[in-house]
């Protein structure tokens, strides 16, 4: 019989929808236990302590595994769980390239827990050939992308690098956390492991944390599972349930949060207070040639800037429908002023260079009404001096 094959849009239905063999329940059942009873006494079962597996949790990491293209997911309690589970598959003297426009925290983590295990770091522009051919030591094993990147929305050529880190045995890992799988497949590229924040679009309802892994080689996937299950930062069961359920939405809410943002960005660029938009679906961005040719959209999220944190602080008081938050990837559209959330741990220096001004705003776009989302934006302009 031939491979079934599905679009992204049934497989996030089918791969999440697992109807019970016994009573035909369409959800997987949660799986409220810590141990599993073992009927022999030299085979055990599948499962035997739920730090190691669960039910649940396995229905969620074979669905991210298949939605991703790839052999095996994994499940954590947070994205920076999955992002440093990830990067500690490297060993002490290794060296790791990553973006300059890393997310904060990834920054973090990097500059200030993984020095401290004796694994030592790059920060070059991926937009800049040269730069990163030049980056590459002896000890490099690992070159990490975040594509597009947050909040600036750099894309990353994801062929190139992969082509390039190869060349010189290197690894590519990929936060795809703002594409997610149904808009970005990064491992078909060529990546090696996926991460993604799945608190962000995956849930889709700001009311969990959680972070997935994926990885597309078996021995890659094997030092995953020993590290996932040896520090034990995994994913309950109650929030594998509910980011399965967040999964099934997953393809419609991208489609419209999607095309609101690319609507909501065109007129952005049409507004006198705004000096600039970030976002790659649009035609005249510098990163759209690149982003069309490895994503089926610019995705949900965008930034502008709009002169002075000043004008920034108004603003914020002014808006009526956005949340004023730290997160993103919400049914509801999410207003956060980087260079005091996400980006705050970096001095201004650092976060003027990879273009985190003082009058950046990062919006992900929800489902409300495009039109109300305009209008509010164009009230609270017209109040700031």
């Amino acid at each position: 019989m031939a491979k079934e094959v599905f679009s992204d849009w049934t497989e996030v239905i089918k791969t999440t929808t697992k109807p019970d063999k016994e009573s035909g329940a369409v959800n997987p059942s949660i799986q409220m236990s810590s141990t599993f009873e073992q009927r022999d006494f030299d085979r055990f079962g599948k499962w035997d302590y739920a730090r190691s597996g669960n039910p649940t949790r396995d229905v969620l990491e074979e669905s991210i595994a298949k939605l991703e293209h790839g052999n095996r997911g994994f499940a954590f309690a947070t994205g920076m769980a999955a992002i440093s589970t990830a990067l500690l598959t490297l060993n002490q003297g290794d060296h790791v390239i990553l973006t300059k426009n890393v997310y904060g925290g990834t920054f973090r983590l990097v500059t200030e827990v993984l020095v401290k295990y004796g694994i030592d770091y790059t920060f070059v522009d991926l937009g800049n050939e040269e730069e990163l051919r030049a980056a590459f030591q002896d000890n490099t094993k690992v070159v990490y992308i975040e594509t597009p990147s947050n909040p600036t929305l750099q894309v990353t050529d994801i062929r190139l690098v992969v082509e390039i880190a190869h060349a010189h045995q290197a690894l590519v890992f990929a936060d795809n956390t703002f594409m997610t799988p149904v808009l970005q497949k990064p491992l078909d590229l060529g990546v090696d492991l996926v991460v993604h924040s799945a608190t962000k679009f995956l849930a889709g309802h700001s009311d969990i944390l959680a972070g997935l892994v994926v990885t597309k080689d078996e021995e890659l996937g094997k030092q995953v599972y020993f590290l996932q299950n040896a520090m034990g930062a995994t994913l309950g069961v109650s929030d594998s349930w509910l980011l399965l359920r967040g999964i099934k939405t997953l393809a419609v809410r991208m489609e419209k949060e999607s095309a609101n943002a690319l609507e909501l960005a065109e007129w952005l660029e049409q507004q006198p207070l705004v000096t600039k938009v970030n976002y790659p679906g649009l035609k005249n961005d510098d990163n759209y040639q690149v982003q069309a040719k490895q994503a089926k959209s610019g995705g949900a999220v965008l930034s502008f800037d709009i002169g002075s944190e000043d004008n920034v602080r108004q603003l914020i008081k002014e808006v009526k429908i956005p949340i004023f938050s730290v997160s993103l990837g919400a049914v509801e559209s999410i207003i956060s002023y980087p260079p005091k959330m996400s980006h705050a741990e970096m001095n201004p220096v650092e976060r003027h260079e990879r273009g985190i001004t003082d009058g950046l705003i990062r919006y992900s776009v929800g489902l409300e009404d495009i039109e109300d989302l305009k209008a509010d934006l164009q009230q609270a302009f017209d109040k700031i001096k």
